[in-house]
């Protein structure tokens, strides 16, 4: 059993301004668990330490609600390249309402994914792909409201991988560290390519120290049938 962190987490999200409710923290709590058994046998976190798992993963990731409660209406969300469910599943624990996509290239990261998913009672699609395919696929490509990913890739690089899921009037957050407006600077040309517009570069600071940045792209145009290409072409040769 892992440390009670249900309490601190209610703490430091109510500095944010984000209510955590006695459910909520509950089903934080046994995610943690999970994710501390399930790291024994595969690397899912380099951070394992139940108060660290409280900021930099779970806190991290539901700071991203005020950008998604300003959506009217149903809100779908694909995280692409979602490794242990971060930000996809915090986001899900505290708005059951998003229709969530988890997606990710490795197959036992989505069988941790669905054991998460089921213990915690929270309806998401989980599909293998890599995300150049994925953004090829009909169901998935220009259909979403929101798409997320965090410690993937460049932004030069990130921008081909998950812009292609927007729709038209879409949002991509990317969750980055302290050097986002370098990166950003470097995707200009790729964002513009993929039909979409810079929105900003938010930055903030979690408790302890931890340096973080939101970039926000919108679709603005339709998205070229040249896009995403292959994923070893956006890695050789980036937009």
């Amino acid at each position: 059993m892992s440390e009670d962190i249900r309490s601190y987490l209610r703490e430091i999200a109510q500095n944010d301004h984000i209510e955590v409710t006695e459910e909520q923290a509950g089903q934080f709590q046994t995610y943690l668990e999970l994710l501390v058994e399930w790291n024994q046998k595969m690397n899912l976190t380099a951070i394992t330490e139940p108060k660290d798992v409280a900021v930099k993963h779970f806190l991290d990731s539901i700071l991203l609600l005020p950008y998604i409660d300003a959506c009217k209406g149903p809100v779908s969300l694909i995280d692409v390249g979602t490794g242990a469910g971060f930000p996809g599943v915090p986001l899900k624990i505290m708005r059951p309402s998003l229709k969530l996509t988890l997606l990710d290239s490795l197959n036992k990261r989505l069988t941790f994914l669905k054991e998460v998913t089921d213990r915690l009672g929270l309806d998401a699609q989980i599909i293998h792909a890599r995300a150049e395919e994925g953004g090829r696929q009909k169901p998935l490509r220009t259909q979403f409201a929101f798409a997320t990913a965090r410690a993937v890739a460049p932004m030069n690089l990130l921008c081909e991988y998950c812009l292609p899921f927007l729709k038209m009037g879409g949002t991509f957050l990317a969750m980055k560290g302290p050097g986002a407006e370098e990166e950003v600077q470097a995707a200009k040309h790729a964002i513009g390519v993929l039909g979409c517009e810079l929105d900003g570069v938010d930055a903030f600071a979690l408790p302890g120290g931890d340096a973080r940045s939101v970039v926000r792209i919108t679709r603005v145009k339709p998205l070229d049938p040249a896009y995403p290409r292959h994923g070893s072409k956006i890695a050789k040769k980036p937009l």
